[in-house]
């Protein structure tokens, strides 16, 4: 598979992000998006809190999540549901974690684990945490988009910290409607750079890169033999495979 098929496919979200398969974008102009505006929020709610504790844990192998904080998603937002000890701060993002014009920003399916070391944390879930508080308050995409245009403007969000990466390697995420829950991954943070520099998109690199502008970062990825729980890949049976 060419890396123009793949990128078309990769989950986009910061996230925070998060942010994944921006190519997606382009088409989406032409297509009408499935998903115009937010659903009734007990759609994005997982009930069983728990659960939502355990898809979080996924994200990430055991002995890394077992002592993460962990954050759920609730009525009025983000909150902690377990205190952590190693710095690492593991959540499962909703759809609004992508860019204003993804088609799936309102899409109530998106169950995205991620598991942030410290210095990804402190950047990943500050955006995400923002666009959570504006997506409550009724903002459209689009508004979604500029005020937190504004906030980093007005410096109201922290900076991106060097050294910053995610672990997403669930086998029971659901990212977008093209990826499904796609392939184990981890992703490195880095501020906003052309993927190229580092090699990343070219042939035969194993590095997968996004410049996701609307978080103002660069997402590198690096896809992963195994599941957080030590079981195979079973979305494909190489690496060229979507």
């Amino acid at each position: 598979m060419n890396w123009e098929t793949l990128e078309a496919i990769v989950f986009k979200g910061v996230a925070v992000l998060a942010v994944l398969g921006m190519a997606c974008m382009a088409q989406a102009q032409s297509v009408k998006t499935p998903y115009p505006t937010m659903a009734p929020l007990d759609q994005y709610l997982i009930v069983d809190r728990n659960a939502e504790i355990a898809l979080a844990r996924s994200a990430a192998p055991e002995s890394i999540s077992r002592d993460a904080e962990i954050m759920v998603f609730g009525r009025h937002g983000y909150e902690i549901a377990v205190k952590g000890k190693n710095g690492f701060v593991c959540m499962v993002e909703r759809s609004w974690a992508a860019g204003s014009d993804d088609p799936d920003f309102w899409n109530p399916k998106v169950r995205s684990p991620n598991c942030f070391n410290l210095a990804a944390a402190r950047y990943n879930i500050a955006l995400m945490k923002k666009k959570t508080e504006l997506a409550l308050a009724g903002r459209s995409a689009i508004q979604i988009s500029k005020e937190l245009n504004a906030a980093f403007d007005k410096k109201e969000l922290p900076p991106l910290e060097t050294g910053a990466i995610c672990y997403m390697m669930s086998k029971q995420g659901y990212l977008n409607d093209g990826a499904g829950r796609w392939h184990p991954h981890l992703m490195f943070f880095v501020p906003l750079t052309e993927p190229e520099t580092s090699g990343a998109n070219l042939p035969g690199s194993p590095l997968i890169g996004v410049k996701d502008s609307s978080n103002r970062m660069t997402i590198y990825m690096i896809r992963v033999a195994k599941r957080s729980d030590g079981t195979a890949d079973s979305t494909a049976n190489s690496m060229d495979d979507h």
